[in-house]
């Protein structure tokens, strides 16, 4: 506008300079002075309603500096046309998830702290108290015992911790075949017998011969997670049920224990880094099992949810998708 103001002065100045418009000077005064305050005013208007459309940008950019200042609560409503109220709710949206990822890191920092300090802790005052001389040897033994305990707790964390990790940056399984899920699972059934015969705990076990089309070695570690969890929250004399069968071109697998079941908030979390429903942390565990479980279910294209949990156990359900091409 102010360019347009210096041409229009320029041209006026040169027509009078050539002496073009001289018998018309006294009839250009008032045509200058109409075109002198158009400019002007047209000018100051441009100026007002420039920065209407530029209001959404310094809004947003000023959203942006306070999520970027750790502000994770702010929100921006717009007004008027309906890009404008999507481009809200889409901020809205990406503030919201940027708030929850910030939550569950300071959760997983926490957590982790936790279930490494913890073992830790205890070895060091065990062995502080075997530098005693007055223990008896079942003192002595007790407190070994425990610091071993504790020692294969934290290399259990570790190697879970480590196997998160590496499944996590997984995308592709190079390692699919064919083979025999069911036998899979009566290997793994045998691998954990010390652990449910210590509780006298029945396993049932209802499937045919089925195939499937995967990683042998991850499904394996899918299924010892699932089976450790359900002997560790069933009582001692109860049953785990474990059925395998087919819908359609679907392998559906279901572990059923007899524990005291789990609340909304515990199943809404249950698949969580480190979470425990357990919040004294009595029981065994570090909270990545079920997190390693589904992160390899999904890498698989399956998907695993609780089918039901009460008074009466809980009912973990997987669905993974078999070859139609398969060779038995």
């Amino acid at each position: 506008m102010l360019l347009t103001i210096l041409l229009v002065f320029g041209g006026m100045y040169f027509l009078f300079r050539l002496q073009i418009v001289t018998g018309l000077q006294l009839k250009s005064l008032p045509l200058l002075l109409f075109a002198l305050v158009s400019l002007i005013t047209g000018t100051v208007l441009a100026a007002m309603v420039s920065k209407c459309p530029l209001s959404p940008l310094r809004k947003i950019m000023k959203a942006t500096d306070r999520i970027a200042a750790g502000d994770y609560s702010t929100r921006i409503y717009f007004k008027g046309p309906l890009e404008f109220k999507q481009l809200s709710e889409s901020f809205n949206h990406m503030a919201e998830e940027i708030g929850s990822v910030e939550m569950l890191r300071h959760d997983f920092v926490n957590n982790f702290s936790h279930e490494f300090r913890t073992p830790i802790v205890s070895i060091r005052g065990f062995a502080r108290m075997l530098k005693r001389d007055d223990l008896t040897t079942d003192e002595r033994n007790e407190y070994l015992d425990t610091i071993i305990d504790e020692s294969e707790r934290l290399a259990e964390l570790a190697s879970n911790v480590l196997n998160l990790s590496k499944i996590e940056r997984q995308s592709i399984l190079a390692d699919k075949k064919h083979y025999n899920v069911s036998e899979q699972l009566r290997l793994v059934i045998a691998l954990l017998d010390r652990k449910w015969s210590d509780k006298h705990i029945d396993i049932t076990f209802d499937c045919g011969e089925i195939f499937l089309y995967g990683s042998e070695d991850l499904l394996k570690q899918a299924w010892i997670n699932l089976l450790d969890n359900a002997i560790k929250f069933s009582p001692d004399y109860g049953t785990i049920s474990i059925a395998i069968h087919l819908q359609g071109q679907t392998v559906v697998f279901s572990f059923a224990d007899q524990g005291e079941g789990m609340s909304e908030e515990t199943a809404a979390h249950i698949f969580d880094k480190f979470y425990q429903g357990d919040t004294s942390h009595g029981t065994k565990g570090n909270g990545l099992g079920l997190t390693i479980t589904k992160r390899i279910i999904e890498l698989h294209g399956g998907s695993i949810a609780i089918a039901s949990t009460g008074k009466e156990g809980t009912v973990f359900e997987i669905r993974l998708p078999q070859d139609r091409n398969m060779e038995m």
